[in-house]
């Protein structure tokens, strides 16, 4: 499935290698960088498996808020007026740069109670909704779906420069809205959602922003690479994180299983150019997995091929036995 946006870093071009070394039994799936959220919806589901979709972004987790429970309202948000050029872009970048939010459709909503429900459920309703933080999430979502698509590689910082009807995108939205109905939203820190979530039989997936990577519209300096590390080397669920395959990161995370493969360089100007990437697990693959049986770089194209580049001298997370 394909998600409603494109973002920086997405991993589309891995999915083939995160499925194949998932574990194989877990009850819980927590996507703490969440990004496109490519990872959660293509990730096959499981009857009574809980999904968790996280991202600190909060101007991205209203929009998959927004997709998720009022998709009719967002489309039609949408429609209207979807232009598609410099101006536009740069009016919206420099919103959601101040971060200035309304609350346009707090009265809306705040009359409809009122017509929908009876005393003392519209009271209660009403109540919540003045705790609500911030409002005008609908025109929010709307906006910054736009300041995504009209951008280069949906990096939301400059303008793509090229032709964008947006309303070719309403059926992945509408997609996306039924995959993610059973998704649980967070908008927290990494540490304080993978605490909140960890047990023995989750699979936390991490998709952080990659060590001395610029592209990205959160900041994540050096230390928080080595807060993710510590918190992850504590989970008692399987963890599994993709990086950049670099001298630090493979330093850093040498107590856990170290993958290396390549993909297609979307960043990149020069064809033909690829990227080296990391998938780190802190259980053993070829144990834990059905499907995965080698642990050598295989023949084929760039998108089958991986090489195991570091074994601990013991796997942190053993697999669960089946009962």
């Amino acid at each position: 499935m394909n998600s409603f946006i494109p973002w920086v870093g997405g991993k589309g071009k891995l999915l083939w290698i995160i499925n194949k070394m998932a574990p194989e039994r877990y009850s819980r799936f927590i996507d703490v960088f969440g990004g496109s959220g490519t990872v959660t919806m293509n990730r096959p589901t499981r009857h009574g498996c809980m999904e968790v979709y996280n991202d600190f972004n909060g101007n991205l987790t209203n929009l998959f808020c927004c997709v998720k429970s009022r998709t009719l309202a967002l489309l039609s948000e949408l429609g209207f007026l979807p232009l598609n050029t410099r101006d536009d872009f740069n009016v919206l970048y420099k919103f959601f740069s101040r971060g200035e939010f309304t609350d346009d459709y707090l009265q809306e909503e705040m009359n409809l109670t009122e017509v929908y429900l009876k005393p003392p459920d519209a009271e209660a309703i009403r109540a919540l909704m003045l705790e609500r933080a911030p409002r005008g999430d609908i025109r929010r979502a709307a906006d910054y779906f736009k300041l995504v698509r009209y951008s280069f590689s949906g990096s939301a910082k400059s303008f793509g420069g090229k032709p964008c009807d947006i309303r070719r995108f309403f059926h992945l939205i509408w997609e996306c809205s039924r995959r993610l109905a059973n998704v649980i939203v967070e908008n927290k820190d990494f540490e304080d959602v993978i605490r909140q979530y960890d047990r023995e039989d989750a699979w936390i997936y991490c998709d952080p922003p990659y060590f001395e990577a610029e592209c990205y519209e959160v900041g994540f300096p050096k230390a928080n690479h080595q807060r993710l590390h510590d918190t992850l080397l504590n989970c008692r669920g399987y963890v599994m994180v993709s990086y950049n395959y670099c001298p630090y990161i493979s330093e850093l995370y040498k107590e856990f299983f170290i993958f290396r493969t390549v993909r297609p360089n979307s960043m990149s100007q020069t064809a033909g150019s690829e990227y080296e990437e990391a998938i780190i697990t802190n259980y053993d693959p070829r144990k834990a997995c059905w499907q995965l049986t080698l642990d050598c770089l295989l023949d084929g194209s760039s998108d089958t091929r991986y090489e195991l580049m570091h074994e601990p001298t013991h796997a942190i997370k053993t697999p669960i036995k089946e009962k």
